[in-house]
């Protein structure tokens, strides 16, 4: 009999939902087989009749958008509303690379004369072994496979064990289309099935989550000779000068460190402000932090903050956030949990006197806990904000767009948003410095990484 996996919800105190088989190694193999004998038909359909089959895919993700939008809510415990953007939003996003694929993976001559005509080329570099989250476990599920099916690689994904519910809904529409067989296929369990899928017969590794998981990842693409698009962890910093308009600065720090129970690779996690407008902005902060309303979101549609992923997940917080207060650091503000709600909670939290000893600045904290630290000098802010291992995103505030820009120059980081910009486009490569990755996901940057580049010259 089959091994089954579980899925419960977080946010009405681990109560099942149902459940999935776990793949076996024989399963993976076979998959992988079928995704390898699919290459070249997959290839020969080129990039507009690849678009023309996934198309129908992505209406159907919209067409059942409310079902989709309640599985991961119940899966994840976070709120509907955001349930359902992030359907809405990653649908957008498919339809840029359906859009776009064409010109960016288009033949490009770099040379022609009367004598010889000299084309780079970019192919598929093959089997996609595509391993995503349990945050956003449809947006990544997107993000991982869509790009690699456009660019012309088969995919086989492993959706997290922490959300087999929505991978098996994801798995079900791409399923009801007319791909052909072996280009799509999902396999279901936890670290050792995505361990086995990652030795499998593949050319190509992606994957999004920790960096401990991304790095041994990355030792397995080595031991293959093969590439890698890794992106993890993240400690991003906030700066928030003196000159900064506070409305912008509020609604931008709360909504990248509590978006999603601050269950985000690239919120805000670390707030830096200088030291003239700190107690301004953090009264801002604290009036929202503690007014938000917790609640169970499949049972009470009012709800604005839900519950964390799982039980282990919200131990961890704890630990952090213990860690914090018993080195010193103070709670500035702290929303609480209604009485007789069980589950994965956690207090929305803000805290200060904050040293370099402590996890929540040193470690990737996956929860609703804002650091808050001051400074006088730019050199300080930009010392403070590149004191991390990771280096995924950033956001600078200033009335001084001209400062705001030599700042982001400085700070080491895949991504810098000024003032209220947002990086948060299809068109644009996303991905990190140091431990927070390797490659680039997203816009022309990303398509061409999942492919091979070849150069084809040729005499007139």
């Amino acid at each position: 009999m089959s091994e089954l996996l579980v899925s419960t919800c977080p946010a009405l105190n681990y109560k099942p939902l149902g459940a999935v088989e776990v793949s076996t190694a024989g399963e993976v193999e076979h998959k992988v087989a079928d995704a390898n004998a699919a290459r070249g038909p997959w290839k020969e359909l080129g990039v507009a009749g690849r678009a023309e089959l996934l198309e129908p895919i992505r209406d159907e993700f919209l067409a059942r958008r409310d079902e989709i939008a309640t599985t991961i809510t119940g899966e994840t415990g976070k709120p509907i509303p955001e349930s359902l953007v992030e359907v809405e939003d990653y649908c957008d996003q498919i339809t840029w690379f359906l859009d776009n694929a064409g010109t960016a993976l288009a033949d490009e001559v770099t040379k022609e004369d009367e004598s010889s005509l000299h084309r780079v080329v970019y192919e598929p570099r093959g089997v996609a072994a595509v391993i995503a989250p349990w945050n956003f476990p449809f947006g990544m599920a997107v993000w991982g496979v869509f790009p690699n099916l456009i660019a012309g690689n088969p995919v086989v994904f492993k959706t997290s064990e922490e959300t087999p519910l929505v991978g098996k809904k994801f798995e079900e529409i791409m399923l009801n289309h007319d791909l052909p067989k072996g280009v799509f296929a999902e396999v279901y369990g936890a670290g050792d099935v995505g361990q086995m899928l990652s030795h499998s017969n593949v050319d190509l590794l992606w994957f999004t989550g920790s960096t401990a998981t991304g790095k041994s990842l990355y030792r397995t693409a080595a031991s293959k000779f093969i590439p890698a698009t890794l992106e993890m962890g993240g400690s991003n910093p906030s700066i928030v000068f003196d000159d900064a308009d506070l409305d912008i600065a509020t609604q931008f720090v709360y909504g990248e460190r509590f978006q999603n129970n601050g269950q985000v690779c690239a919120a805000t996690k670390r707030l830096i402000v200088h030291e003239a407008i700190a107690d301004d902005l953090v009264d801002r902060l604290k009036t929202i932090i503690e007014t938000r309303r917790i609640g169970n979101p499949l049972l009470d549609p009012a709800a604005e903050v839900g519950s964390l992923i799982s039980q282990r997940q919200a131990k961890v917080a704890q630990a952090q956030l213990d860690d914090a207060l018993v080195k010193g650091a103070v709670v500035l503000a702290q929303n609480e949990i209604p009485e007789g709600l069980a589950g994965a909670y956690f207090p929305p939290s803000m805290i200060s006197q904050i040293t370099r000893d402590m996890r929540v600045w040193h470690e990737e904290v996956f929860a609703p806990i804002l650091p808050v630290v001051s400074f006088s000098t730019e050199e300080q802010a930009i010392r403070m904000a590149n004191d991390t291992i990771y280096g995924l995103g950033a956001r600078v505030i200033s009335a001084d767009v001209e400062r705001a820009e030599a700042i982001a120059a400085r700070i080491e980081a895949g991504t810098v948003e000024i003032n209220s910009g947002s990086r948060w486009e299809p068109c644009n490569p996303f991905g990190g410095y140091k431990s927070s990755g390797l490659g680039r996901e997203l816009g022309v940057h990303g398509l061409r990484e999942l492919s091979q580049t070849k150069v084809v010259s040729r005499s007139k």
